[in-house]
């Protein structure tokens, strides 16, 4: 900010300033400043910083601050929960008693009474309308549950002490109205059925490969058929359970590093920069009574997700996905779990005909920068929030940090994953498809030169299209084609490229 001006922070920047509490960053930060003129500035990271003239907002206590929050800011449960705490009793009563039926003293008198499992001398509300915790034009939210005492309903995706929290940012509202599972039935309605069919084969195949890839693993033809599997029945089990979970892990990792639980130790993920140094990027929770906890809570909101429509399929599909690699409830296999649940998800809200498989992760491999800051938005500050020492690849982290993943803010994964899953249906799906019609016009435009047998013929396809539709002279005294002739051979070369005129591959891409 510049420097010729006074910032002070109000709401909930005074609030943690001044209870001293270190929680993950709100999407909006609020100053006055003097000199000062209203003013909205976008940061690069998606949060804003709303700045008012000093003499427009006089506010003096904790209240006053807390009721500027709440009715400007939106909600930050994860700060909320631990400043409440530390709000003595009789400044809320005088705060509500104040305006007793008013909606911010109501949902201050709420959450302090839920978060400190405290009763205020004040009685139940026997007027007005109630009111919603969340506000459903600012978030998407759950199912409501009415509470009298306060008439207020609890709308939250999960409940008050778990709840990701997804707002509906503009890019989300966007992607809403795109209606990006008609744009899918468009795409397939224009290949007949049994093209379709055999292209599923190759996108399971493709999804399976790409999910290992972004690992920096390839997968041996037994995990890779189990993976494949996995995938054609997506949606015709439930996956949230800790038995099914591990079941799933089992399945596509090796077996020396199966689980049968939940891990017991602390894990993280990060970079081996030299021997003895890490490079961390994601401080998972702690295990034990905090993983527990929040792999609870994380099934049982996933379910809801994944049965009910409150929330569209595909944030709905990020929330599931992303929390769970934040939690990274297994030594290994988290990420093409995360990435599988994806799918499970989407399978499961019908988005999409019967058996589609999006290939996602073909799309994240292809933009590792967007994958990564997706994951980042929540990894990073996290990081900057955590204590822990590194020693022989083990961690121990010495601070509390089970608060930081209690409400997070899934909005930039969800945007993330719709623009993966748009670019799947505009791009990767489309492509897919003519490349497998382009197969077909090939293969018969090269029966007309020489009937090959068929392995030999489709190895000289994959051969010439890895060469922009030539064979190079030293493929061509293999053993397979040592018996045709020259002219054969630029007449099959003819038959390709023809086909694939407006569709030959990337250089690498086979």
């Amino acid at each position: 900010m510049a420097s010729d001006k006074t910032y002070r922070p109000i709401g909930y920047a005074w609030l943690a300033d001044t209870f001293k509490v270190n929680a993950m960053p709100h999407h909006i930060e609020s100053f006055v400043a003097e000199p000062g003129e209203r003013r909205t500035i976008e940061q690069p990271d998606g949060r804003r910083r709303e700045i008012y003239p000093w003499s427009a907002i006089k506010l003096e206590t904790a209240c006053d601050h807390l009721e500027f929050a709440l009715k400007r800011e939106g909600l930050h449960l994860e700060l909320l929960r631990a400043v409440l705490s530390q709000i003595p009793a009789t400044d809320v009563e005088a705060f509500v008693r104040a305006t007793p039926t008013g909606a911010t003293a109501r949902r201050l008198w709420y959450l302090w009474e839920r978060f400190t499992s405290k009763t205020l001398d004040i009685p139940d509300v026997s007027i007005g309308n109630y009111i919603a915790l969340a506000d459903p034009d600012i978030y998407y939210t759950g199912p409501e549950q009415r509470h009298p005492r306060w008439r207020i309903i609890n709308n939250l995706i999960g409940n008050i002490h778990f709840s990701p929290m997804l707002r509906r940012s503009q890019r989300l509202v966007q992607w809403e109205q795109a209606g990006l599972a008609e744009k899918c039935k468009q795409v397939l309605d224009k290949y007949p059925p049994n093209l379709y069919q055999r292209a599923l084969s190759w996108l399971y195949s493709k999804e399976t490969k790409s999910s290992y890839a972004i690992e920096q693993e390839v997968a041996d033809e037994t995990r890779t058929g189990k993976f494949i599997g996995l995938l054609r029945a997506a949606g015709e089990q439930d996956y949230f359970s800790e038995k099914a979970l591990c079941t799933l892990q089992q399945a596509i990792v090796d077996p020396r590093f199966a689980s049968q639980t939940f891990r017991t130790t602390q894990n993280f993920v990060g970079q081996t920069l030299a021997p003895g140094v890490e490079e961390v990027h994601l401080v998972p929770p702690k295990p034990g009574r905090n993983l527990s906890f929040l792999m609870e809570n994380w099934a049982k909101v996933s379910n809801d997700l994944a049965t009910r429509s409150h929330i569209p399929p595909v944030p709905a599909a990020a929330i599931v996905a992303y929390l769970f690699v934040f939690f990274h409830p297994f030594i290994d296999g988290n990420g093409r779990i995360h990435r599988f649940l994806i799918h499970h998800v989407l399978a499961r809200r019908k988005f999409g005909p019967d058996g589609i498989v999006f290939p996602v992760s073909a799309v994240m491999l292809n933009r590792p920068k967007d994958y990564d800051a997706s994951l980042e938005a929540f990894s990073v500050p996290l990081k900057a929030r955590s204590e822990y020492i590194t020693e022989l690849n083990d961690m121990t982290v010495t601070n509390k940090t089970l608060d930081h993943f209690r409400y997070i803010d899934c909005t930039v994964m969800a945007e993330a994953l719709c623009s993966f899953v748009a670019e799947t249906i505009e791009k990767e799906l489309p492509r897919e498809l003519a490349f497998l019609r382009c197969y077909d016009i090939a293969r018969a435009a090269m029966r007309e030169v020489v009937d090959l047998p068929e392995p030999h013929a489709n190895l000289f396809l994959k051969l010439a299209l890895q060469n922009q539709g030539r064979l190079s002279k030293k493929k061509r005294t293999i053993p397979q084609f040592e018996k045709l002739t020259d002219a054969e051979i630029t007449g099959l070369e003819d038959a390709i490229r023809t086909a694939y005129a407006d569709h030959m591959p990337e250089p690498g891409a086979l």
